[in-house]
C-alpha cells in the first residue's frame, strides 16, 4: 500500500470506533436536552471569563504540542542533519511523551491544583525553548530540552481541561471545552507557518524558538495572575 497505508489504517480505526461508539456509548442518566439554539449557547459560553482564559492556555499548550509534531522532523533534518527516518522517530518520541503526560497533567491537577501544574509546565517550556534556541548538541542537551517541552505541553493540555471542569458549571463544560479545543487547533496551525517564514528570512530557527519562549512566559504570567484569581473566586463560592 506504500504511502497510502497510514491513511487507510487511520480510516479503519475511525470506522471501528464509530461502530463501537454507536453500540456502546449512551447519554448520561437524567440528561436534559438544551432548549436554546446552538448559537445562543455558544455566545453565552464565549462570554465566560474562563473560556477565553482557557482558550489562550490551550492554544499554547496543545497548540505547541501539535506545532512541534508537525514541524519537528523538518527542524531536526535542517538544523542537525538527521535523515528523515531518524527525525521521524525522534518526533514520534516527542509525541508519545506528550500524550502520556496529558492524563498525568489531569491527575496532578486533581492532586495539587491546575494552576500550579500549568505554571510549572509553561516555566519548563520557557527554559526548554531558550535552550533549544541556542541549538545545543542534540544528545543529550537538545533531546532533554525537547522531551522536557513535550512533557510540559502534554501536562498543560490535561491541566487546562481539569481547570475548566473545576471552575465551570457542569451544564456548560461541554460547550466551553468545544471552544477551547478549537483554540488549540488554531494554536497548532500558526507556529509552523511562523517558524517556516522566520527560517526562510533568516536561515535560523532561533527567533522562532525565542518567540515560543516569550509566548510561554506570557502564558505563565496569565496563569499566575488572572487564571489564579478565576480559580480562587470559584473556590470561594
Amino acid at each position: 500500500m506504500g504511502s497510502k497505508a497510514p491513511f487507510l489504517i487511520t480510516a479503519a480505526v475511525l470506522a471501528v470506533y464509530a461502530v463501537v461508539a454507536w453500540l456502546v456509548l449512551r447519554d448520561a442518566p437524567g440528561r436534559t436536552a438544551p432548549t436554546t439554539s446552538l448559537l445562543t449557547r455558544l455566545a453565552a459560553n464565549a462570554r465566560l471569563s474562563i473560556t477565553w482564559q482557557a482558550c489562550l492556555l490551550y492554544a499554547v499548550a496543545f497548540g505547541g504540542y501539535v506545532a512541534f509534531s508537525v514541524y519537528l522532523p523538518a527542524y531536526l533534518k535542517t538544523a542537525y542533519g538527521l535523515d528523515p527516518a531518524d527525525a521521524a522517530n525522534r518526533m514520534a518520541g516527542f509525541v508519545v511523551v506528550a500524550v502520556i503526560m496529558r492524563p498525568v497533567g489531569g491527575w496532578l491537577s486533581d492532586k495539587f491544583g491546575a494552576v500550579p501544574v500549568l505554571a510549572t509546565g509553561f516555566a519548563v517550556v520557557v527554559v526548554g525553548a531558550g535552550v533549544a534556541a541556542n541549538q545545543p548538541i542534540l544528545e543529550p542537551i537538545g533531546a532533554f530540552a525537547f522531551l522536557g517541552m513535550a512533557a510540559a505541553l502534554g501536562s498543560g493540555s490535561g491541566a487546562t481541561f481539569a481547570l475548566i471542569a473545576k471552575v465551570t458549571e457542569p451544564s456548560r463544560v461541554g460547550g466551553v471545552t468545544g471552544l477551547v479545543g478549537a483554540a488549540g487547533g488554531l494554536g497548532g496551525f500558526v507556529p509552523p507557518l511562523v517558524m517556516g517564514y522566520v527560517y526562510g528570512r533568516t536561515d535560523s530557527y532561533a527567533i522562532g524558538l525565542w518567540l515560543l519562549a516569550a509566548t510561554a512566559a506570557l502564558a505563565l504570567i496569565l496563569t499566575v495572575t488572572v487564571v489564579r484569581r478565576t480559580a480562587e473566586s470559584q473556590e470561594s463560592h
